[in-house]
């Protein structure tokens, strides 16, 4: 099997018939409950699908060749559901309109509310409805990890259930701290900055991303420690690179491409590594200017191109695409001494180019 369509089609089934199920309990309740079921189906029918690539690839670094991946498909789409119920539950804390580049979640049910004439507040409405989406997202990735570690024999089952577990904590954790930073920065030491920048990342992002979709597949194949130790060799420093490239994309990103307006983490105020460095380098009245801007919901457009210049003419932007590249080399070398076949080295060599040299 490949990495892309071949894979992608698989775990878009599995998940395709899951749903199905579910949305079977939802009518048998009332089919008042059809927005869960529909909204769910939206957000699980499209995206990139890298942490289920990485998730088959890191099972077939430690799978026999002849070993059925049945497990590892209904793992890698537990993980996509996993992704869209933080996803939904993410734009809310962000008061972010569009996911890519359709309504979010919460704004799809506000427009529920206000076509079908309901009392009450309509955001007001649109929140809860995508807290309990989420919520239930939650809970169906749960389900569905289940029915794929059990097809594996019960010790792996339990290493990578607490796989899961631990990226689960890291990643609400990690989220917490990532919120946290947008309002103590103004705090902290200034010399603390980037070191809590980079922790975000490691725990939000680059864990959850890449590192632990590759242990948790290694482990559904029985892969031993030093399998798995290589793997999260090459997933950390390559989930690093990968939310860096994310933070370029944030400020700089095409919107035609990410799906989310120009600029939109400028407007959220994210305090990324991107932002930590440039604010390094800039001027007192500069660094100033973007402290007063960073956050404002209501910037223009010309507010944004003028924070967008600050930032590129401090050498931040190219000091991060440094930082992409040794990370991505820090990975690199980790994979070609990783004790695994060539095939699941090339296929993980291949995506760690997609995801940092990505555009979306």
């Amino acid at each position: 099997m490949d990495h892309g369509t071949g894979l992608v089609d698989l775990v878009q089934h599995r998940i395709d018939g899951f749903l199905a199920d579910r949305e079977s309990i939802l009518r048998s309740m009332s089919p008042d409950t059809a927005p869960l079921g529909e909204f769910s189906k939206r957000f699980l029918s499209g995206g990139k699908r890298f942490r289920a690539r990485f998730c088959y690839w890191g099972w077939a670094s430690a799978a026999r060749t002849d070993e059925d991946p049945a497990a590892v498909v209904a793992a890698s789409a537990a993980l996509e559901l996993f992704h869209a119920a933080a996803l939904v539950h993410d734009d809310i804390i962000d008061n972010s309109d569009t996911r890519r580049g359709e309504p979010a979640a919460h704004r799809r049910f506000e427009e529920r509310h206000a076509v079908s004439g309901w009392a009450g507040d309509g955001a007001e409405f649109g929140r809860a409805g995508a807290i309990l989406l989420g919520d239930l997202l939650l809970g169906w990735s749960d389900e569905l990890l289940d029915e794929g570690l059990a097809l594996v024999p019960a010790d792996s089952a339990r290493r990578a259930r607490a796989e899961f577990m631990r990226m689960r904590t890291e990643v609400t954790a990690g989220q917490y701290l990532d919120i946290l930073e947008e309002r103590a920065w103004l705090v902290a030491p200034e010399s603390d900055q980037r070191a809590r920048a980079e922790r975000v990342i490691v725990y939000k992002s680059a864990k959850y991303s890449i590192e632990s979709p590759l242990a948790l597949g290694a482990t559904i194949a029985g892969g031993d420690g030093e399998v798995v130790e290589a793997l999260r060799g090459f997933g950390l420093p390559l989930g690093i690179a990968f939310q860096l490239r994310d933070d370029l994309l944030g400020v700089f990103g095409d919107p035609a491409v990410t799906g989310k307006p120009a600029g939109d983490d400028l407007r959220e105020g994210k305090r990324t590594m991107l932002v930590a460095i440039a604010r390094e380098r800039l001027g007192p009245d500069a660094r100033r200017r973007l402290d007063d801007l960073l956050g404002d919901p209501a910037l223009t457009a010309e507010q944004v191109s003028a924070l967008q210049a600050e930032i590129i003419g401090s050498g931040a932007v190219d000091e991060v695409e440094t930082i992409i590249a040794e990370h991505l080399g820090r990975a690199d070398a980790a994979l070609a001494a990783a004790p695994i076949g060539d095939a699941a080295r090339t296929e993980l060599g291949a995506l760690a180019e997609a995801v940092v040299r990505r555009s979306a």
